[in-house]
């Protein structure tokens, strides 16, 4: 990125009926920062990553669970999800959120 970029972050991302949506607004080598939608009922499967992931619900709000953990997460809350633990993402209703991957 060479220039600056400034955006309404709810605005980055629309729903879309019955899925998941993304858009990553950083790629590197040290870590992503991407931008996600969920409509009502959709999620992510629990799977595990090598990365530590941070969650920053921005709209909305969801189930994370983290080793089994249900966390019930509202519009501008986070959660820290440790590499290597298993995890997953539920919508509670239409949401978006911000997930920050930093590499280890």
């Amino acid at each position: 990125m060479d220039e600056p970029f400034k955006a309404e972050i709810k605005d980055l991302i629309d729903y879309q009926e019955g899925a998941v949506v993304s858009r990553t607004l950083i790629d590197k080598k040290e870590g992503t920062v991407t931008v996600f939608s969920f409509d009502r009922d959709q999620g992510l499967s629990e799977h595990t990553s090598p990365y530590d992931a941070m969650v920053q619900i921005i709209e909305g709000g969801a189930i994370v669970t983290v080793e089994g953990v249900e966390n019930e997460m509202k519009e501008g809350e986070i959660i820290i999800m440790p590499a290597n633990k298993p995890h997953a993402l539920k919508a509670a209703g239409p949401f978006k959120m911000l997930l920050t991957m930093i590499r280890k």
